[in-house]
């Protein structure tokens, strides 16, 4: 299990007439937060800094910052520390900034660019990246009825549903989750059929998987 974004985002603000604007990026790889970079830096071409930070692979083996132009330790390192206080990953956030000309001082950059990288994070939204199991199910009709209130009363959701001879559906179970079988098998007395179709990561947040 890793934390990272789930979506792209981006949000933005002023500080003493200087705007910010934080971008997040969930990348899989060094080559594409390096890309991204490139392509952000060109649709801001006329900004004064367009500085960046990234965290790559699940155990965080590789970590960049650049400044950009801005004096050392005031963008890059504040950005990264960001990505390290939230324990993200594969992921990537730029601040990019249009100088206002009031100069805001070493530390009013290092708060500024703070700033901006949490918000890229927050508009990204973290999440947690599980795994999770997934599972085909096909029994009678008969058994229809009390296996859907089931799985609706305990928050599984049902991903495909095929009515043929028989009813077929599939869904995902937490690895741990093995009350869901047992149960299965009870409310059909052993009438069901239930096939491991493999492991999946999935984004896990506020309680529930993100689809």
């Amino acid at each position: 299990m890793y934390k990272t974004f789930y979506r792209d985002g981006t949000d933005e603000f002023i500080e003493k007439k200087s705007k910010f604007i934080g971008y997040g990026f969930r990348v899989k790889s060094e080559e594409e937060a390096v890309k991204k970079i490139e392509e952000i830096k060109k649709i801001h071409r006329d900004a004064t800094h367009n500085c960046s930070a990234y965290i790559i692979g699940e155990n965080k083996l590789i970590q960049r910052y650049n400044d950009d132009g801005e004096p050392s330790g005031t963008a890059g390192i504040p950005m990264l520390e960001v990505l390290k206080k939230e324990d993200v990953t594969n992921v990537l956030v730029m601040v990019t900034r249009y100088f206002g000309g009031i100069l805001l001082g070493a530390g009013g950059l290092v708060r500024a660019y703070t700033k901006g990288a949490k918000i890229a994070v927050d508009s990204s939204l973290v999440v947690e990246m599980r795994e999770y199991e997934k599972l085909s199910l096909k029994y009678d009709y008969t058994f229809h009825g009390g296996i859907t209130n089931y799985l609706i009363k305990n928050g599984y959701k049902v991903l495909n549903e095929d009515y043929t001879d028989k009813v077929k559906i599939i869904l995902h179970r937490d690895l741990n989750d093995n009350k869901i079988i047992e149960d299965l098998i009870n409310e059909t007395s052993a009438a069901i059929e239930i096939k491991k179709l493999g492991i999946e990561k999935l984004p896990f947040n506020d309680g529930k998987i993100l689809y």
